[in-house]
């Protein structure tokens, strides 16, 4: 079985908890926090390309991981605040969907300016991401839930684009051996897509 971060969700989930009580609380509902996260995913990966591309500084990256933890933790509560506080509606799904692709690829594609990568290698990754949400998304269609089969899932994801963030915003260069990073994930993105759709046929012919 492929494991992936997202398997740490429910202790995640738990811990949080005491906070999205207090969020709900206070009124602050699951599509303002799905907002809020998208515009700070595309102010972050915009702020990368600005300072790389435009200023030749590379600092900026180092907000990268500062922010896809939080961001992480903001996927959580806006989930946990539409199922536990009844916040779900239509609209929501909709953003919920739509604003992860959009904030994946506003962090990658920073990426797409940073030797040894290049353009085509960084928008791979962001066409199997897509890809791979979408084949997740589609499981309810087939009758069964949401898919988050790893490996190298959102979580993964995460973690692999900030250690990354954190070496460019550090060290301003990469070695020419990491131009393998990109293509490799794109691989284990593939590896993940496979999973998804197979794993959910799978589930939603036993549930017929």
């Amino acid at each position: 079985m492929a494991h992936t971060l997202y398997d740490l969700k429910p202790a995640f989930q738990a811990w949080l908890r005491p906070a999205v009580g207090r969020l709900a609380a206070a009124g602050v509902t699951a599509n303002q926090v799905t907002l809020f996260a998208l515009i700070a995913s595309v102010a972050v990966g915009a702020a990368a390309i600005v300072g790389i591309d435009l200023l030749g500084i590379t600092w900026p990256f180092l907000l990268l991981p500062a922010w896809l933890p939080v961001r992480m933790a903001m996927n959580a509560i806006d989930g946990m605040l539409a199922r536990e506080f009844g916040q779900r509606s239509p609209i929501g799904a909709y953003l919920n969907e739509l604003s992860d692709i959009v904030s994946d690829a506003a962090l990658y594609l920073p990426f797409a300016f940073v030797a040894p990568f290049g353009p085509w290698s960084v928008v791979l990754v962001v066409l199997a991401a897509w890809i791979s949400e979408m084949a997740g998304a589609l499981g309810p269609l087939v009758g069964t839930t949401r898919r988050y089969d790893g490996p190298m899932g959102k979580s993964d994801r995460a973690l692999v684009f900030g250690a990354l963030g954190l070496c460019v915003g550090l060290a301003g260069a990469l070695p020419p051996a990491l131009f393998w990073a990109m293509p490799a994930i794109t691989a284990l993105i593939g590896w993940n897509i496979v999973n998804r759709v197979c794993r959910g046929a799978a589930a939603a012919r036993t549930r017929r």
